[in-house]
């Protein structure tokens, strides 16, 4: 890093941190004592107001926040942020309506003719193969914002009324999705967002228990109905690979005596949602049980056949 880019960023982490100790920005940094205090003489030089303090817990502090320079970013930062906004290219719908038309246009108007040059070299050098968005979902923002907030919104899903706390949203296969937690049935669910077709907030009280419930740890919530099927099956290495691109909270992966088996529960009513996910494993995966969905996928790949 250059030394003009380092004493901004340390400037930046100065004006927010306020206390500070060499050895703070030794590691946040990675720099040495010497190359240390050298900063903070550049620092003191263009004038921010630092002054020492001794003893044992000394260090150095700011005497009052200072007006920042613009952000700036370097040539590789810039090309970070271009990969990053790809993602963003086969989605029509995102929260806060930001297009990535919109977007794009404003990043590029920005940048100098050289780096315009190196992102049009790019594009003839990088190809992103996105998954197209299928349908439109237009309440990405209120259902972001009330997960963010933890507000509890009435939703119209599917023609029924639902009252729901928005846990997260995701994107997956080309859809929107909410995880959240379903007031009425007293249980977690998962949401289409592009089912839903109306949503507002709500003024009753979330459920303490869900403010720090996130995506990472919502499956935590699932809970399987009394009438819920058990399933075992053995899966092989490349199935393992197809699991960890697409699987939901009602299953998980175990091990067993060197063998690997997706274990988990489906309600009754998604008997043919669980054969269309058998399907798309195909080879890579055995049915222990139950023997139902043997002969349920028999029959799917019967009629598949029938229809060529």
């Amino acid at each position: 890093m250059k030394k003009s880019e380092r004493i901004n960023q340390i400037l930046r982490y100065i004006n927010q941190k306020q206390h500070f100790t060499l050895q703070d920005l030794m590691q946040e940094f990675q720099i040495s004592k010497r190359t240390a205090l050298r900063d903070i003489a550049s620092l003191e030089e263009i004038g921010a107001p630092i002054y020492a303090e001794y003893g044992r817990y000394g260090g150095y502090r700011l005497l009052n926040q200072m007006k920042l320079p613009p952000i700036s970013f370097n040539n590789q930062e810039i090309l970070a942020l271009y990969f990053a906004m790809q993602a963003l290219r086969s989605f029509s719908n995102l929260p806060f309506q930001v297009s990535y038309r919109t977007i794009h246009e404003k990043f590029i108007n920005e940048l100098s003719e050289s780096r315009k040059q190196d992102i049009e070299r790019m594009q003839n050098r990088v190809s992103f193969q996105n998954t197209e968005q299928i349908k439109e979902s237009v309440h990405l923002e209120i259902l972001l914002m009330a997960a963010v907030q933890n507000f509890v919104l009435k939703i119209t899903y599917q023609n029924r009324i639902r009252t729901i706390h928005p846990i997260a949203i995701y994107v997956m296969n080309g859809y929107w999705y909410c995880q959240a937690y379903d007031m009425d049935k007293m249980a977690y669910r998962v949401f289409r967002c592009d089912r839903i077709s109306s949503a507002e907030i709500t003024t009753i009280k979330p459920l303490e228990d869900l403010k720090e419930i996130t995506k990472q740890n919502s499956h935590t919530l699932w809970k399987p109905s009394e009438k819920a099927i058990h399933f075992k099956w053995l899966i092989n290495q490349a199935g393992i690979e197809l699991f960890q691109k697409e699987h939901y909270p009602s299953m998980e992966l175990i091990s067993e005596s060197e063998n690997t088996y997706i274990v988990g529960t489906y309600e009754p009513n998604e008997l043919n949602f669980i054969i269309h996910y058998l399907a798309r494993l195909g080879k890579t995966v055995k049915i222990i049980q139950p023997i139902i969905l043997k002969e349920g996928l028999r029959q799917y790949y019967r009629d598949l056949i029938e229809n060529i």
